[in-house]
């Protein structure tokens, strides 16, 4: 459904630094900080702890590390207060960039996320400049690998599933905010694994990208996903298979 979802999964297939996993980890310990100090540490009563700690179960992250985590959340061990915030601002090509970050030092965090706009060829906007083009969205991934697709999208459908695409590795559901959780017990109920359930923002039309932007585009979105605070990137770019593949190599 986006450019950057198949970039993303050309990323991974090359090992690419997003992909390590110290990174991924410190990314859902932050989460999972965060769902536990917000709603409590039972999964059974936070939807959203449920599901953050389900993904980095998938991920392969060490209970001790969720343990930890959720502890620093609730209080019973001592840890960094994080603030969330949004960003906003344009890419090359005129895509249209949303940023999230959970960060423990607000100043440094804005003036790190206007520095990679500077010297990546981006321009930082003002609070709700960009944020309309995007709706918030349940975001459900299942490996394409021993899923049987017409038996998928039945599944996702009849558990109120919105829409469903396949993206590169994967297959990717698309839910109402409020029936993430709902089509993800549904799904995993009917047999198939979620590689991962989160809410995202999707945008509402997409941006066409040549190459030479694509490549300026693609540098600004790295840059940012490698900064520490960075938890998510999002972007309405379309870049043609070809044009990806052809960065990827």
């Amino acid at each position: 459904m986006s450019g950057h979802s198949k970039w993303a999964s050309i990323k991974h297939k090359k090992g690419a630094a997003d992909a390590k996993r110290g990174r991924l980890f410190s990314r859902l310990s932050k989460e999972i900080t965060v769902a536990a100090r917000d709603g409590g540490g039972d999964i059974k009563t936070n939807a959203r702890l449920r599901t953050v700690v389900q993904t980095a179960r998938t991920a392969n992250m060490p209970l001790d590390n969720i343990d930890r985590a959720i502890k620093k959340g609730t209080g019973e061990l001592p840890g960094v207060t994080y603030e969330e915030l949004v960003y906003e601002g344009y890419a090359p090509g005129g895509v249209a960039v949303l940023i999230r970050l959970l960060t423990d030092n607000k100043n440094r965090a804005a003036a790190e996320v206007r520095h990679i706009f500077d010297k990546r060829g981006g321009n930082m906007g003002g609070p709700g400049s960009v944020a309309w083009m995007f709706e918030m969205k349940g975001l459900i991934t299942v490996g394409k690998e021993g899923a049987d697709e017409e038996k998928l999208f039945a599944a996702a459908l009849e558990a109120g599933a919105e829409d469903f695409s396949p993206e590169g590795e994967n297959f990717e559901i698309y839910t109402a905010v409020g029936d993430l959780e709902k089509v993800k017990t549904a799904l995993t109920a009917a047999g198939f694994a979620p590689a991962g359930a989160e809410v995202s923002r999707i945008p509402k039309n997409y941006v066409a990208v040549g190459e030479e932007d694509a490549r300026r585009l693609l540098g600004l979105i790295n840059a940012l996903e490698e900064y520490e605070d960075v938890q998510n990137v999002y972007a309405n770019f379309d870049i043609p298979d070809e044009i990806l593949e052809k960065i990827g190599d």
